[in-house]
This record gives structure tokens, sequence and C-alpha cells, in this order.
């Protein structure tokens, strides 16, 4: 079905063919318009209804439908990081190899959702990130320094996260809290409040 978007309330004469169409808007634009003797009946008065903004009109009906929602972003998961590692480098995902890191791991891979690691050293880092084995954690750090360590995180997810994606956080509250006033209203933390086993149990059924 052919459509063509409206920037404002003018009617584009139409063309016999498909190219690239002088736009009256300034630069060239590729037109895709069917062939006809005259503008839509009632363009105008559509326009005029819904102002100056977008509408994608339907060129072989002269139709005027409401433009569809863009889809829901995809949420995002963030898996804390843990103290059992490999002894050499390795893609962020492999490097980790607790047991709860593996569940955690499938867990997020089975959603076929981006994931990210909350690194105690690195931050945010994505799961194919080649990084070497360290020996830090948040359980160490001093308050002001896991505040700073939020800060760069969410600095972070700034630029590599859609911001109105949900955030699906697999962590304890040492990673969650320097974060939590930054994302609390688009955050859930679906293992708030279980022990390490029940944690373990959810991530296996789920």
């Amino acid at each position: 079905m052919a459509r063509h978007c409206i920037r404002e309330a003018r009617y584009i004469p139409p063309v016999q063919n498909i190219g690239e169409q002088p736009d009256l808007f300034g630069g060239p634009t590729l037109c895709h318009v069917a062939e006809r003797k005259g503008p839509p009946k009632g363009w105008q008065r559509q326009l005029q209804k819904w102002g100056r903004c977008t509408v994608m009109a339907d060129l072989e009906t002269g139709e005027f439908p409401m433009n569809e929602p863009a889809p829901a972003p995809q949420p995002v998961y963030l898996v804390a990081c843990v103290a059992a590692k490999l002894d050499h480098p390795a893609p962020a995902r492999d490097l980790y190899i607790s047991t709860w890191f593996q569940k955690a791991r499938a867990y997020v891979e089975r959603q076929g959702a981006p994931w990210f690691i909350l690194s105690a050293k690195h931050g945010l880092i994505a799961p194919h990130e080649v990084i070497a084995p360290y020996d830090e954690t948040l359980g160490r750090m001093k308050v002001g320094a896991r505040r700073l360590w939020g800060a760069r995180v969410f600095e972070a997810m700034a630029e590599q996260i859609d911001p109105a994606a949900p955030l699906i956080v697999l962590a304890g509250r040492k990673y969650r809290d320097p974060l939590w006033p930054s994302i609390k209203r688009r955050a859930s933390v679906p293992m708030e409040g279980l022990a390490i086993g029940q944690q373990l149990a959810w991530l296996s059924k789920n």
C-alpha cells in the first residue's frame, strides 16, 4: 500500500513514477505516490483537524489514518558481577564462573533481550567485552566511592540504553542502591528479598 509522509498542510502533486523528486521543504526526497487526477478528498480538512503534524496518508484510498504507535522498547537486564572468575582475559559473559552468574546468564539469554553486566571495576560492560580478571567489589568500597561508581554507570547507561527501556535488575542491594535514585521509575527487581538458594531456583525455573 503506497503511503506518503505529509509534513505540513500542502498538497504535493502526484508523479507518474517512483524516484528522486524535489522536496518542497528542502533537499531531495524519494516520492512514492500513486497516479491520480487531484488531491485526496478531504485532505485539507483532515490536516486542519490534526494541526501541523506528521500524518501518514494513503494515496491509493485518500484516507488519513492515525499513525501507528511506536513499539515499546525491549527491557534491558542488568546483572551483577561476582567474585569467582577465570584466571585469564575473556568476554565478560564467560569471565564470571559462579553458579549464580551462570544461571543468571542463562536466564537473561533465554529472554532474548539485551543485557549488561554491572562490574565493580569497569562499571557497565557489554557481555561480549573482553576484560581481565580483577579483585574489586562494591562491598569493600566506601559510600562515596559507591556513589561515584553509580554515577559512572548511569552515564554509560545514558549512552548505551534506550531511556524508555524498562530495566530488570538482577543484583544485590550494594549494586542497586548507587543506581536506584536514577532508575527506580523504570526498574524492577524480580528476585528482591530472595535468599541465594531461592534465587538459584527462581533463575532455573523462569
